[in-house]
């Protein structure tokens, strides 16, 4: 079941951002200076973009050491995700294992 919340999340992760972002290409095409000059236009903007470039950069040192230590294949899947948007869920998704709740 949580697998299919952590599904969810991911496919409602993927249609909300891209939603505004394609709104943002229709009316300005791939502005790539003024994509990020609107990102870091005033202090709200900017630390959302700053916490999600940081989370990111830790999200890829966390999916690459847990991911080997697992050993998981197609690591290079994630940050390629990451950089599409729809990281952590797709990650929890593949790697959750509901049985490990109730080992001891």
């Amino acid at each position: 079941m949580l697998n299919f919340v952590y599904l969810f999340l991911c496919l409602l992760g993927f249609i909300l951002p891209y939603s505004q972002f394609i709104l943002f290409l229709i009316e300005h095409g791939l502005d790539i200076k003024l994509f990020f000059e609107q990102l870091f236009n005033n202090q709200i903007s900017s630390f959302l973009g700053m916490d999600v470039i940081v989370s990111s950069l830790v999200f890829w040192v966390f999916v690459f050491w847990e991911g080997s230590k697992l050993q998981m294949k197609y690591l290079w899947l994630y940050p390629l995700s990451n950089i599409l948007g729809r990281y952590l869920f797709w990650f929890t998704f593949v790697s959750f294992k509901p049985t490990a709740l109730f080992e001891k």
